[in-house]
C-alpha cells in the first residue's frame, strides 16, 4: 500500500514541476502547436501553444515506477522488484508515444497541422502492438500466470478461447484481438484531445478505476487467502495499481497546467500514449470487453466521427452534427469550451461508475 502512495505522489509531483521546465523548452525552440484551419474559429487563438507535453507525463510515470521499486528494495530487499505486466505496461505506452512523437515533431518541422501519413502511423502503431502482444503471452509466473490470455475476457477471462484451433492460431487471432483494442482506444484518446483538459480529465477517471479494479484483483487473486470463492487470475495486479496509481498522478501535475486556457497540449505524443497505456490495462487486468463501458466517452467520441464520415459519403454530402468529433459540435452549438469539457467529465464518470458497478456487483453474486 505505502508503494501505492509512493508512485502516484511522485508522478504528480514530477509532472506537476516538470510540465513549466518543459513550456519554458518548448517556447524557446519555439516548438508550438497548428490548429486546423477547419476547426472553431475559436481555436485559432491556440496556435502556437506549445505541444508535446504527453512527452512529461510519459517520463513522470517511467520514473515514478521505478523510483518506487528502488525504494521498495531498499526498505525491503526481499521484494521482486518491477514485474513482467508493469514493464508491459510501459512498453506499450512508450511505444506509442514514441509514435505520436514522431508525429508531432513532423507537423512542427514542416510546420502544418497534419503530421505523420495514415499509412505510416498505422504500420508504427502495428508494429508496437504486434510486439506487445507476443510478448503479453510469455512470461509465465511461477502459478503458470502469462500477463495476457488468449480468452476474450469481460470482467475476467470468459470461455471463448482464441486458441480452440491451436496454439499457433490462438496467438494469431490474440495479436489482430489485442490490435484491435490499442487501435481503438489510441484513436479514442486521440479523437478526445481536442479541447483544454478535455482527454486528460477523462483519462483520469479511467485510471482511478483502474487503480481500484487491479487493487481489489490484488486483494482477491487466486491463491490469496483472502480471496473468496470468486477470484481473478491476474498475473501482476499489485503492480498494475501502481502504475495506474502514478498514471492518475501525472496527469492530474499536467492538467493544472493544460487546464483552459491551457499553457501546454499533450499533443499526439501524450494521447497515443495515454491511449496504449488504457490497453495494456484492460488486456493485462482481463478486462478487454469492459472497457468499452469504462472508457465510454472515448467510445462515444469515436463513433460520432464514424457515423458523420459514413453518413457524409452515403448522403452524398450531409452531416449528422456540425462537426465531428462530438465535442466540437457542442462548440458550435453554442457551448463554451470549458462547459463542453466538464459536461463531458461527467459522462465519462458516470460510464467509469457504471463500469465499477458491474465489476462489484459480478463479484458478489459469484460469492
Amino acid at each position: 500500500m505505502v508503494s501505492l502512495l509512493i508512485g502516484s505522489s511522485l508522478a504528480l509531483i514530477l509532472a506537476l514541476a516538470g510540465t513549466p521546465l518543459f513550456i519554458r523548452f518548448l517556447v524557446k525552440k519555439s516548438y508550438g502547436q497548428f490548429v486546423r484551419d477547419d476547426g472553431p474559429t475559436s481555436h485559432h487563438t491556440k496556435r502556437g501553444t506549445p505541444t508535446m507535453g504527453g512527452a512529461v507525463i510519459v517520463a513522470s510515470v517511467v520514473a515514478a515506477y521505478f523510483i518506487t521499486h528502488l525504494v521498495s528494495f531498499a526498505i525491503n530487499p526481499g521484494s521482486f522488484g518491477p514485474s513482467a505486466s508493469g514493464l508491459l505496461v510501459l512498453f506499450l505506452m512508450v511505444g506509442m508515444g514514441l509514435v505520436g512523437f514522431i508525429d508531432d515533431y513532423t507537423k512542427i518541422s514542416r510546420q502544418r497541422s497534419l503530421g505523420l501519413n495514415a499509412k505510416a502511423k498505422i504500420i508504427l502503431q502495428t508494429l508496437v502492438g504486434v510486439a506487445f502482444a507476443i510478448l503479453a503471452l510469455n512470461f509465465p509466473n511461477g502459478e503458470g500466470r502469462t500477463p495476457a490470455s488468449t480468452k476474450i475476457s469481460f470482467i475476467r477471462d470468459t470461455g471463448l478461447d482464441l486458441a480452440f484451433a491451436g496454439t499457433l492460431i490462438g496467438a494469431i487471432l490474440f495479436i489482430l484481438w489485442a490490435n484491435l483494442i490499442i487501435t481503438g482506444t489510441t484513436n479514442g484518446v486521440n479523437l478526445a484531445d481536442g479541447l483544454d483538459g478535455l482527454a486528460a480529465g477523462a483519462s483520469i477517471l479511467v485510471f482511478g478505476a483502474y487503480f481500484l479494479i487491479a487493487f481489489w484483483q490484488s486483494n482477491q487473486s487466486c491463491g490469496a487467502p483472502t480471496s473468496g470463492s470468486v477470484c481473478y487470475e491476474v498475473r501482476d495486479p499489485m503492480d498494475l495499481a501502481l502504475l495506474a496509481g502514478a498514471m492518475v498522478g501525472a496527469l492530474i501535475g499536467f492538467l493544472w497546467w493544460n487546464t483552459s486556457p491551457a499553457k501546454i497540449f499533450m499533443g499526439d505524443t501524450g494521447s497515443l500514449a495515454i491511449g496504449g497505456a488504457i490497453a495494456a490495462f484492460a488486456i493485462l487486468s482481463r478486462t478487454e470487453l469492459l472497457l468499452v463501458i469504462l472508457a465510454g466517452l472515448f467510445v462515444i467520441i469515436t463513433l460520432s466521427v464514424i457515423i458523420q464520415v459514413g453518413y457524409f459519403k452515403l448522403s452524398g454530402g450531409k452531416r449528422v452534427f456540425k462537426m465531428a468529433p462530438l465535442q466540437h459540435h457542442f462548440e458550435l452549438k453554442g457551448w463554451a469550451e470549458v462547459t463542453v469539457v466538464v459536461r463531458f467529465w461527467i459522462v465519462a464518470g458516470l460510464c467509469v461508475a457504471l463500469a465499477l458497478g458491474i465489476f462489484y456487483a459480478e463479484w458478489v453474486v459469484g460469492n
